[in-house]
């Protein structure tokens, strides 16, 4: 294929091998109908492939999951000589909250060279699905409830792993936003809320990334499978976006192949017979026009063309897993958040004696489950992280609760990939006693509460919540302590959101350490001990309780027992777009965190008093406190209203400084476009900006604005037209203002 132009190739090729190349090579199941990929032999434990045409030199590739590493088998068979581990970074939620998209990319490059020095081509991933409810699943791999938050976050995390000459493939498109009934529900959302919300990020990405494929969901949109949507995969991902690469399925995804190819769907995974029959069953009696599975088979060849597999490319299975860890454990210290911190509580004295408490202090969550998992050499817990700090941890409640680990694993020996609600260890009876020895021999109490998740089931509520056992020990070790003046640290190891508002008192700190990879006991460490100052912020709002979620009443769907549908009937209001408009309290709003410094803002200065073209804002941050540390900063836009229904305010950009010593400043300029003004009208089927005053708010976080200036927008402004598409076939009764 290297001499021969794709369109001879094409016209060189038999139905038969169109069809297949089309397909990935299918699937071999392992015990209890558990799916584990098989590419070709090269990668064990990667998820699927293309296949490969010798006549025409075309070789298959790979494709392996996962957002949060490169999900292959640890060992091959019959040769335990030599190993195949990966990095398990931080997840995708907790990169996020580092508002920083350069060490994202940082952590891309690195994840990069690992895909490619194990042989993959493709990495499925990153997962940049909005978070519209908390319970959803899968919720760790994806960034935000906010379009810019994730489309930014994704492009950064693309760019940096195609810089290895290796492919992504961001997923999944679209509106994939719960686990229940995933392969067939059908999310009623209106125009506007999926250009606005749910494609918004996707947008992001394609235009700033160009990633090498998309992948399409398992769920439909308004009655129609995403696969089998030309108006999602056509119109507007390639028509108005102007994707240039391959969409593959997800595993199994969709009904109907011969529908895939006309909607632009040209990789269908992992690939069966029945589909390559019905393909060319298709083109023999005339349903499918030849012409269509021509430009489906030439976006595949292409797709190869650009693989590590076609150069040939000798990869060494040895990538530099110490660098790499080190990249993680900075990213994982830079997006945990410290959402309290009562009486300067943190950073800790070094050389303290500390009363570790709770299962996941000594068997830490590096991650969810499902595509999402990684096999890793390691795990840092928190216990070791503080051990290797200088911290001493008291042996007798360590004992204990190892041994209640060790005799769970043994009655509860770990699956491989496994689908569902993942179990966790229970935490061990302790007696009031054993808690105040604790409390005298102790300096100090740190508590970890830990929940999973992973794919193939949401949450349920009481999972959102603590358990009653949970606050009844949370409120008795801070009893016991205070007696004694000493303090109690909550540390969160959790991949979602969970209630916070009825305990958080009992905590003198909370640090949100979210599932932070195979190092994470060590970043603990480093916030803990101060070494790193925090500067993650949340980029999920934290309501005071789940029934406030907007989607709360809709989620997972109709009928409740076997949900056939799930109607957005909140709209545009995701997230703090709802808390913040509607005035309704959080328990921590989206774009919080404190650190162990303070910032000023000042000198909020637009770079014109009405807008043209594009309008910048620059902003001064100095560091007022005593230590080193970075501040996040966000910009918020409030638009004229006229006639359409607009969220009080919307994030714009975003960005993070340098690290500041004490004293020192730094100018953050941030850019607005036209598109940042507008609203999707969908009577207009266009991007429309309203004439009249607009608002630039910065804020530390979205309830805390510091500086306020304005701007006109002279006329109003029709900044993109688009196609109508995804149009719902029923009236959605949407909330309103």
């Amino acid at each position: 294929m290297g001499h021969a132009p794709i369109s001879e190739i094409i016209k060189q090729m038999t139905l038969e091998e169109k069809a297949s190349i089309i397909a990935g090579t299918g699937m071999r199941f392992q015990g209890h109908g558990t799916v584990i990929g098989e590419a070709d032999g090269r990668v064990p434990g990667a998820a699927g492939n293309t296949m490969s045409l010798n006549r025409f030199g075309i070789p298959g590739t790979v494709l392996s999951d996962g957002p949060a590493g490169v999900r292959i088998d640890p060992f091959h068979k019959g040769d335990s000589t030599k190993s195949y581990y990966a990095t398990a970074w931080p997840v995708g939620t907790l990169l996020a909250s580092s508002w920083d998209t350069s060490l994202v990319k940082k952590v891309g490059v690195a994840f990069g060279n690992e895909i490619k020095e194990y042989g993959v081509d493709v990495i499925l991933a990153p997962g940049m699905n909005i978070q519209r409810n908390p319970l959803n699943g899968r919720n760790f791999e994806y960034f935000s409830e906010d379009p810019y938050v994730s489309g930014y976050m994704a492009a950064a995390m693309v760019n940096g792993i195609q810089s290895n000459g290796v492919g992504t493939s961001i997923k999944h498109f679209a509106a994939n936003n719960e686990e229940t009934n995933r392969n067939s529900i059908s999310a009623i959302i209106s125009e506007r809320a999926l250009r606005e919300i749910y494609l918004r990020g996707f947008e992001i990405a394609v235009r700033r990334a160009q990633p090498l494929t998309v992948m399409s969901s398992y769920n439909k949109i308004n009655g129609t499978y995403t696969s089998e949507s030309n108006d999602l995969l056509t119109k507007i991902l390639r028509d108005e976006w102007g994707f240039k690469g391959m969409v593959m399925t997800d595993w199994f995804g969709g009904k109907d192949p011969v529908a895939q190819m006309k909607a632009g769907n040209d990789l269908l995974e992992p690939g069966t017979p029945r589909q390559q029959q019905a393909i060319i069953d298709a083109v023999k009696n005339g349903t499918l026009d030849v012409k269509v599975l021509d430009q489906n088979v030439e976006r595949v060849l292409l797709y190869i063309l650009k693989t590590p597999s076609f150069k040939k490319y000798q990869y060494s299975s040895t990538p530099d897993l110490n660098a790499h860890a080190a990249t993680s454990r900075q990213a994982a210290a830079d997006g945990m958040v410290l959402l309290k911190n009562r009486n300067a509580a943190l950073p800790l004295n070094k050389g303290l004696k500390v009363a570790l408490f709770g299962v996941a202090s000594y068997k830490t969550i590096t991650g969810g489950t499902g595509s999402g998992e990684v096999n890793v050499a390691y795990v840092v817990s928190i216990e070791e992280g503080l051990s290797h700090a200088g911290y001493l941890v008291d042996q007798s409640l360590k004992t204990k609760y190892i041994t209640q680990i060790q005799e769970d694993l043994k009655a509860h020996p770990k699956k491989m990939l496994t689908l569902g609600t993942p179990r966790l260890v229970p935490e061990p009876e302790l007696t009031g006693d054993e808690i105040v020895r604790a409390a005298e021999q102790n300096d100090i109490a740190i508590l970890t509460i830990s929940r999973n998740a992973g794919e193939g089931a949401d949450r349920k509520v009481a999972d959102f919540n603590l358990s009653g056992s949970e606050k009844e020990q949370l409120k008795t070790i801070e009893n016991l302590f205070h007696v004694e003046d000493k303090k109690l640290i909550v540390v969160l190891n959790i991949g979602g959101v969970i209630e916070t508002a009825s305990w958080k008192y009992d905590a003198d700190a909370i640090l949100l350490a979210w599932q932070p990879g195979l190092e994470g006991g060590n970043a603990v460490a480093d916030v803990l001990s101060g070494a790193v100052d925090p500067s993650g912020k949340l980029a999920q709002t934290f309501p005071v309780k789940y029934e406030d979620v907007p989607s709360a009443k809709y989620f997972p769907g109709t009928p409740a027992d076997h949900p056939a549908e799930v109607v957005y009937q909140e709209g545009i209001y995701v997230g703090y777009r709802y808390y913040n408009t509607f005035g309704v309290k959080t328990a921590y709003p989206f774009g919080y965190g404190l650190s162990y410094t303070k910032f000023a803002y000042s000198n909020l200065k637009l770079s014109s008093i009405t807008f043209n073209k594009k309008l910048t804002a620059a902003v001064t941050i100095t560091n007022t406190g005593k230590v080193a540390g970075k501040e996040v900063v966000q910009l918020y836009v409030s638009a004229p209203h006229v006639g359409l229904d607009k969220p009080s305010e919307e994030l714009k950009a975003f960005g993070k400084t340098g690290l500041l010593k004490p004293g020192e400043s730094q100018t953050i300029t941030l850019t607005l476009n036209p598109k940042d003004l507008a609203s999707f009208n969908t009577d207009a089927s266009a991007w429309i900006a309203d004439a009249g005053k607009y608002e630039v708010k910065i804020g530390a976080s979205s309830e805390d604005i510091k500086l306020v200036k304005s701007f006109t927008l002279a006329k109003t402004l029709t900044v993109e037209k688009d196609h109508k598409a995804l149009a719902p076939q029923v009236t959605i009764d949407e909330l309103k203002k």
